[in-house]
């Protein structure tokens, strides 16, 4: 049959990105406690295309996924990019993978357990120039206005809020590992199940600890500084956002950790 998207293409015109996008898919990913975790995942798969064809043949990003799609783990990621670089000819492959991650998690008093979940993303490049690959994760929290408490004679506000981290990968870590590190850096983290005793428990802890959107962010940077990783992250970001409960707007801090310049962005 004729194979139109190998055609050549007379405009000169190259383009930076072809493929397939929200692709949605079952996956399996690594999973602390019990070895993998199945889950669906929307993921997006590119590859740069030469001006001289006229198109990219769609079908084979598909196929290579349908081949990986039950072990991605974090290094077999990038493989299977490599993987699709080479399939289609390409000198750089690109891949967006935002899948929920599910964890038991069990009230601290009464013990009742119950499952979080936490959106995670993996994206990365592969070409001849180099590989890179960054992980997010976010996280919802709860946080205590460390001001209200100061000057209030009865209690002090709180408010929900969501912490996201995302890491340059230059070593194996357990996402789970990273969930733990950012509720311990926030007043709080959330529960999906939780009993008198454990409420109490946890409004307590809370207030005991109260934290600014500021604070958060802080706590989370030194905590990515000083993870247990091989090889420290050469590059990461943190960024806090609390819903406020007594204000009409969000309270926002951010910062990175290495050098701009040496990361290139997957999107």
């Amino acid at each position: 049959m004729i194979d139109i998207q190998s055609e050549e293409d007379t405009r000169n015109v190259p383009l930076e990105k072809v493929g397939v996008r929200n692709l949605s898919y079952p996956v399996q990913v690594l999973d602390k406690r019990h070895k993998t975790q199945a889950t669906t995942a929307a993921v997006d798969l590119f590859v740069n295309l030469p001006h001289r064809y006229k198109g990219t043949h769609m079908s084979r990003f598909i196929e290579i996924f349908h081949k990986h799609c039950k072990n991605l783990t974090m290094n077999h990621f990038l493989e299977m990019l490599e993987e699709i670089r080479g399939r289609l000819d390409a000198q750089h492959a690109y891949g967006i993978m935002r899948f929920p991650f599910f964890m038991e998690k069990t009230a601290p008093v009464s013990g009742a357990a119950g499952v979080m979940r936490y959106d995670c993303t993996y994206e990365g490049s592969v070409g001849a120039d180099g590989r890179q690959f960054f992980v997010s994760v976010e996280v919802p929290v709860t946080t205590v206005c460390p001001c209200s408490k100061a000057i209030s004679d009865y209690g002090a506000h709180n408010q929900r809020g969501t912490v996201r981290v995302k890491v340059l990968y230059s070593g194996f870590f357990w996402i789970e590992d990273v969930i733990r590190m950012v509720e311990e850096s926030a007043s709080g983290g959330l529960y999906s199940v939780l009993k008198r005793s454990d409420e109490k428990f946890v409004t307590e802890r809370a207030y005991d600890n109260p934290r600014f959107v500021e604070d958060v962010v802080r706590e989370v940077y030194l905590g990515l500084r000083g993870f247990p990783v091989a090889s420290p992250f050469p590059w990461f970001s943190v960024e806090a956002e609390n819903f406020e409960s007594i204000h009409n707007h969000n309270a926002y801090a951010y910062t990175e950790y290495g050098a701009r310049r040496a990361v290139q962005e997957c999107r």
